[in-house]
């Protein structure tokens, strides 16, 4: 049996640091999106541009919160979760590593065309208003397609390769599995148009996950928890409960 060492130890609490902060984003975006900017509500290109324009700077701010540095967030955590359940040998948990590398590719790019569309658009603006809200639709298309506008189609397996990898390696709670086995599949339902509403369940239920899973990552001692080859974390003979 061999001890963490002080470099895991600190990855798992980094990774737990940026699971917090995913959550922390959803919850500053929710009442943003809802109350300050209600972006929705604009339903013609126009609309939409103007509303841009009014709020650029907070769109911005936003943004690159929700999508670039929680990207960023979301490599740190997927590595950790790596390291953490990689002692079962699961290619479960190589799988999901790998799914949530894409999802934070898709999202920084997703969060980056947006921001620097915004700007094009409302430089060209100026001169040209119809071909700047003609722009705009393409922009945003491209914006929303990357970020999973058309579903949950690379965060929901992600979650679910998680709780999957965490129900073979007990390196996670098995309640906190269960919980991430139901969001993930609340987003890959997502992905079927008429249940495309199911994103809205994805994106609430992973606050409580990342939370949770924050905790977990974060709790993670040098003194109480060692790595056995070919099983899993564990915790005074028993699996590592958060």
């Amino acid at each position: 049996m061999e001890n963490v060492s002080r470099s895991d130890l600190h990855h798992q609490r980094v990774g737990g640091i940026a699971a917090l902060y995913m959550a922390a984003a959803y919850i500053a975006a929710i009442p943003y999106f809802l109350l300050v900017v209600d972006y929705r509500s604009a339903t013609s290109p126009a609309a939409k541009l103007a509303m841009v324009a009014r709020n650029f700077g907070s769109l911005s701010a936003m943004t690159t919160a929700t999508y670039g540095i929680f990207g960023l967030a979301l490599i740190i955590v997927a590595l950790a979760l790596y390291s953490r359940l990689k002692g079962s040998e699961s290619p479960v948990a190589r799988l999901s590593a790998g799914v949530g590398l894409v999802w934070a590719c898709l999202l920084i790019a997703s969060g980056s065309v947006f921001v620097f569309g915004m700007k094009t658009v409302l430089a060209l603006r100026v001169t040209d208003a119809a071909g700047a809200a003609s722009a705009w639709s393409t922009i945003e298309a491209i914006s929303n397609g990357l970020g999973g506008g058309s579903g949950e189609i690379v965060g929901g397996p992600w979650v679910l390769l998680v709780s999957w990898a965490g129900m073979h390696s007990l390196g996670l709670p098995k309640a906190l599995n269960w919980l991430g086995i139901a969001t993930g599949l609340l987003g890959l339902a997502s992905i079927v148009p008429p249940l495309s509403d199911a994103a809205v369940a994805f994106g609430m239920l992973q606050i409580p996950w990342l939370v949770w899973l924050g905790i977990c990552l974060l709790r993670t001692r040098e003194s109480d928890c060692s790595m056995q080859t070919g099983m899993d974390y564990v915790h005074q003979g028993t699996a590592v409960r958060c």
